[in-house]
């Protein structure tokens, strides 16, 4: 069984095509045979080594990344219903060790997969479930009521993207952060406001909003920096940990996408959503699964807007 992951830390060039073997089908879960999965900013810190405790190899001797895959249900476990073999799903990926999104054989619980948008390909439903649900949890940790005013930067990555189109579902007003290249992307995404973006865009979402925004989603890891853009008592979303300054009553809660693993009404939604056009897949560019360090190569040189996607097919 092929799969892509490294046996040590270090750059690009450390992924490597591996032979290994298939896992296990247990109670509650599904075989997929994976036709693709995404690739994000969680597989090169993994590939990197950033969450290693300072080992230069992996602890189990191979580690394969990739947390958003699609592809073809190829066996189902006992106590499963709701999934038939032959059906094309797509599903979120907590990688352990040899268990990660870059392997074409690959056993998920059940509740973490559902079936690919109808009129969409393997290759674009690979972008959904892992941001997809990491924005749908910034906006339930930041519940804001509709009217509300959010602010998000990292506007246009995919992450930022889809916090604005769930947002504008929901009936926030959107103010969002864009390089010039990217203000008309921001804007179809649905932003009713757009700024330029820089470490002072909390200056800037004052201009228009004098005493704070409601909310705060920030996908660019402004942390500190971005937190003056948010009324006293506000809410913010953030990723990679960051917890506020304990400052002006903001309630500061990092996103940890991994306990939304198995929130399948969640996915399902974003799934629904995506078949009735109110969120957007975007596919920036594939690869064949052994490309994977040019992928990776590609995304950590900046300016990718959508996923970059690896393909075993």
């Amino acid at each position: 069984m092929r799969a892509i992951g490294v046996t040590s830390y270090g750059g690009p060039e450390v992924l490597r095509v591996l032979d290994l073997p298939a896992e296990p089908l247990g109670e509650g879960q599904v075989r997929v045979r994976v036709s693709s999965a995404a690739v994000n900013p969680t597989d090169t810190g993994l590939r990197a080594g950033l969450r290693s405790g300072g080992l230069n190899r992996p602890a189990e001797g191979v580690d394969v990344p990739g947390m958003d895959i699609a592809g073809t249900v190829v066996e189902v476990g006992s106590g499963v219903s709701g999934r038939m073999v032959g059906e094309h799903v797509m599903g979120i990926v907590v990688p352990s060790g040899r268990h990660g999104g870059y392997r074409e054989d690959l056993v998920l619980p059940a509740r973490s997969l559902t079936r690919v948008p109808a009129g969409a390909s393997d290759v674009a439903a690979a972008t959904l479930p892992m941001n997809g649900l990491t924005a749908r949890q910034a906006l339930d940790l930041l519940a804001l009521l509709p009217g509300r005013v959010l602010a998000v930067t990292g506007a246009a990555g995919a992450v930022g993207g889809y916090v604005i189109e769930l947002a504008k579902v929901e009936g926030l007003t959107v103010i969002a952060d864009a390089a010039p290249a990217d203000e008309a992307l921001v804007r179809d995404l649905g932003a009713d406001i757009v700024v330029a973006r820089g470490d002072d865009v909390a200056a800037r979402i004052r201009e228009y909003y004098p005493d704070g925004v409601d909310g705060l989603a920030d996908g660019a890891l402004l942390n500190s920096l971005a937190l003056p853009a948010v009324r006293d008592g506000g809410a913010v979303a953030t990723v990679r940990g960051y917890a506020g300054d304990g400052q002006r009553g903001l309630r500061v809660t990092p996103v940890t996408v991994r306990s939304y693993a198995q929130e399948w009404e969640k996915l399902d939604r974003l799934r629904a959503l995506a078949e009735e056009g109110a969120i957007t897949l975007r596919v920036a560019d594939t690869y064949r699964a052994e490309q994977a360090a040019d992928a990776h190569r590609r995304l950590e040189a900046g300016g990718t807007r959508g996923r970059l996607v690896l393909q075993f097919a």
